[in-house]
């Protein structure tokens, strides 16, 4: 298993030196050049990534059958249709890497392993549900809130890695514009 990730644990709880071995026995590590697909929409395998290096972003096709993107993800960070995931369902989101990406995998039955075997696991995941979710709340009310230029500042402000590592018609697919519009906003900056 990852330095980064048991870091990141032990950001949330505290993990025991002794059980490394038996939590990293859970994990799949994986690599992915740019542009591949980690999950296919109406995947029936489902696995739970953690980013060890790289980038990822979800997203679907809207009913124009345009790439709509749902969420970014990079270092230290966790990706999943989190709804199919939970329900063992079909995937209504697809996964691409926008860089060549290390993740490490966890499928649904090991993370309930896991979860039986390590129950403070349960706390840290519990935690970073609730970041996730509130993070998730929050861009809703900031689509509905701001104006495109607001939120295009907003989000460059919290988020400047996103911003310099991916390209920018996937940023304005995120933010709900157009790239051509992102391209008025990102000249008017800086001029």
């Amino acid at each position: 298993m990852s330095r980064e990730l048991l870091q990141h644990f032990r950001n949330y709880i505290a993990i025991e030196e002794k059980d490394e071995a038996e939590i990293a026995a859970h994990f799949r590590t994986a690599t992915f050049a740019k542009k591949n697909i980690l999950l296919a929409e109406n995947a029936r395998s489902i696995p739970h990534f953690f980013v060890v290096k790289g980038c990822l972003r979800m997203f679907y096709l809207n009913e124009k059958g345009i790439e709509q993107t749902a969420q970014f993800a990079i270092e230290n960070w966790w990706l999943t249709d989190y709804l199919s995931f939970e329900r063992q369902s079909r995937s209504s989101f697809s996964i691409q890497a926008l860089e060549a990406t290390e993740v490490l995998m966890i499928d649904y039955k090991q993370q309930e392993a896991l979860l039986a075997q390590f129950p403070l696991l349960e706390r840290y995941f519990r935690l970073i549900y609730q970041r996730n979710y509130g993070a998730l709340q929050l861009r809703s009310k900031y689509l509905h809130e701001f104006s495109r230029e607001e939120l295009y500042e907003h989000f460059s402000s919290r988020f400047p890695e996103f911003v310099q590592r991916v390209p920018q018609y996937l940023l304005a697919s995120y933010l709900g514009m157009t790239p051509e519009y992102l391209s008025e906003i990102r000249a008017k900056r800086r001029s």
